[in-house]
């Protein structure tokens, strides 16, 4: 919610302490300085897990966005001219300061999406293998020699900077994804202009905060904050701002055509990682205790709130109660609470609108026949004297699931599973492919002849062949058809989405 004051109070008591308390403050942060936004107008930020709003943030509005890009444009100038050995050194040191944060950061993150604190702090590892994974990468941009067709002449290329970055970012990942777009922003010499989501907007101010103290020039890495209202005009303004050379976004595909459409208007250069719809097929040969396991963690992993997160889960008929049964047990065991609770190791959904699509979901594969294995589907109901009122559902496992139900079209981000039968592997690789989206793919099976079928014939950009998660700092990340273009992460495709590449020719005369 929006209010038209500033509300110091609210910024002054958090419900947490810091070992360094200067490292939040909840101002926008630009030009290595906190600011507010022209429309004088706060937004507040509350904890998913007892709906009490924590502090509060500038709403900024289009007309702030020309002083944080040409800030960072200014920046740009001196920036790009830092040797690589130079700007992987200030990477270097911005990695080891956030990790000296991993504490702070850990509690604010589960503040902002209620994620357990465990998680929090698995996010914030993740998003540091992203910095050092790019600490290396900014040492090894490199053009390369080709031999002409036409005799004294010779062909070189070089790669620069593009410029000033904007990177529109959601509020799952607020850190790990912050982290993966600007590592690789700074590794290849360019400026970035972050704009995180009204949800999650504190984590990204101290990122900013940490990459000054670290050494970046002033401007180098801006963040707007915005509220959900405002959050279109923002960033439509950042995607048409004519000194702005590259935009980076994660988050619904709906949205990502609408970011596609306005980069179009100037030829601009855009990296789009979106929805998914992931497939988890287990074959009867499949390790079932691995299988079990993996997705275990993929599944239930922020409360099913992860593009890359099984969406529909095929099991071959031979074993399907098995699996069945063996998942079911195991998410039993999950306990439901605050994300700070140590007991905790399923959190609340981060937004309501996320609990009002998972009950619609989950209502409409009922009426088609699917059945409730586990939980009712329904968001926890809080009596007034309740401490720990929040955006709590119990998991939810529905199985009989079939292809005509919403839930095997369209994105669940919640804590439902549904688990599908299947016959053959002609038949589940048509039925997994049938989806206009292709994220992440997951296959178990210990036939390798199998598995390389599958790599080669499942519609997806990530296929994790025995394995729940493949997301890695080596490895490219990015999806095809529906789900985006461009890669994040990875040897070199990653630096290059921030790069040009200039070609010269050269005659050389006199060579007899």
């Amino acid at each position: 919610m929006t209010s038209t004051h500033d509300d110091s109070n609210m910024d002054k008591e958090y419900p947490f302490k810091l070992s360094d308390p200067d490292l939040l403050r909840s101002d926008c942060y630009i030009n290595g300085e906190w600011v507010p936004s022209v429309s004088g107008k706060r937004f507040a930020v509350e904890d998913p897990g007892s709906l009490q709003p924590w502090t509060s943030c500038p709403d900024c509005v289009p007309e702030d966005v020309d002083q944080a890009v040409q800030t960072t444009y200014t920046a740009a100038k001196s920036y790009s001219k830092f040797t690589p050995r130079k700007r992987a050194q200030l990477l270097a040191e911005w990695h080891r300061l956030i990790q000296a944060s991993r504490d702070d950061l850990a509690k604010i993150l589960v503040y902002e999406t209620g994620k357990p604190l465990y998680e929090a702090y698995g996010e914030i590892d993740y998003g540091l293998t992203f910095s050092w994974w790019f600490i290396g990468e900014a040492d090894r941009v490199q053009g390369l020699t080709a031999s002409s067709s036409i005799q004294d002449r010779r062909v070189v290329t070089i790669k620069q900077p593009i410029g000033v970055a904007a990177a529109l970012v959601p509020w799952n990942f607020p850190i790990a994804l912050v982290m993966r777009k600007v590592s690789a922003a700074l590794a290849a010499g360019c400026t970035m202009v972050v704009k995180p989501s009204p949800e999650t907007p504190v984590t990204a101010l101290v990122l900013a905060n940490l990459a000054t103290r670290a050494g970046f020039p002033p401007g180098t890495l801006n963040v707007l904050t915005t509220s959900l209202d405002n959050t279109p005009a923002v960033s439509k303004a950042l995607c048409v701002h004519p000194l702005v050379k590259k935009v980076t976004f994660t988050g619904s595909t709906r949205v990502g055509k609408i970011v596609s459409g306005l980069c179009s208007e100037n030829l601009k250069k855009s990296t789009l990682e979106l929805g998914g719809n992931c497939p988890f097929i287990v074959f009867e040969d499949a390790d079932l205790d691995l299988a079990t396991e993996q997705l275990m963690a993929l599944k239930w992993r922020h409360a099913g709130q992860a593009c890359v997160t099984a969406n529909r889960v095929f099991v071959h008929r031979e074993i399907y109660e098995n699996f069945v049964h063996r998942v079911v047990e195991k998410t039993k065991t999950l306990v439901v609470g605050h994300g700070m609770d140590p007991k905790t190791t399923l959190g609340p959904m981060t937004v309501a609108r996320s609990l009002d699509k998972v009950e619609e979901l989950v209502r409409e594969a009922i009426s088609k026949g699917a059945k409730l294995a586990l939980g009712n589907g329904r968001r926890l109901e809080f009596n007034d004297s309740e401490p720990n009122k929040g955006y709590f559902m119990a998991p939810c496992i529905l199985i009989d699931m079939n292809d005509d139900m919403l839930m095997s079209s369209e994105e669940t981000f919640g804590p439902v599973l549904g688990i599908y039968p299947f016959d053959s592997e002609e038949e589940v690789t048509e039925r997994a492919n049938n989806t206009p989206f292709g994220l992440a793919s997951y296959v178990f099976t210990e036939n390798v002849h199998r598995l390389w079928r599958m790599l080669e014939n499942l519609e997806a950009g990530m296929i994790g062949l025995n394995a729940g998660n493949s997301s890695a700092a080596e490895a490219p990340f990015g999806g095809i058809k529906d789900s985006g273009w461009g890669k994040e992460s990875g040897k070199d495709v990653a630096v290059n989405e921030f790069m040009i590449s200039k070609t010269g020719t050269f005659t050389i005369t006199g060579n007899k």
